[in-house]
């Protein structure tokens, strides 16, 4: 199986940005949709944003769309997230998923393997 790992995330004012990073162990991403999702506290995860295999097509959350960026560096087995005018609505744990194919899904059942998640926090 694969295995992912989440980082960048941590306190910010509101505002301010954040990289997030997916890095991939034991098989490559290069192949696979990659999409990013959140889970506010007492609320249901949500899709964030989505990238295709090879950094043609990607899709973005209308409550996002704008403010962040997703991009991919297959030749280091990475994907990254890219947070930009952050505010406290923005606050919660962010996983990265590995999709099933090349494409990419704003559902979560279409992923095959999840990370743990980062936690991102965004202060009035």
């Amino acid at each position: 199986q694969v295995q992912l790992v989440e980082s960048g995330g941590g306190l910010v004012q509101a505002g301010g940005s954040l990289r997030l990073s997916c890095s991939a162990s034991g098989r490559t991403l290069s192949n696979y949709g990659v999409g990013w999702f959140r889970q506010a506290p007492g609320k249901e995860r949500e899709f964030v944003a989505a990238i295709n295999y090879s950094d043609t097509s990607t899709y973005y959350a209308d409550s996002v769309k704008g403010r962040c960026s997703i991009s991919r560096d297959n030749a280091k087995n990475a994907v990254y997230l890219q947070m930009y005018n952050l505010g406290p609505e923005d606050t919660a744990v962010y996983y990265c998923a590995k999709g099933r194919t090349r494409g990419w899904s704003t559902a979560g059942t279409s992923y095959a393997y999840w990370g743990q998640g980062t936690q991102v926090t965004v202060s009035s």
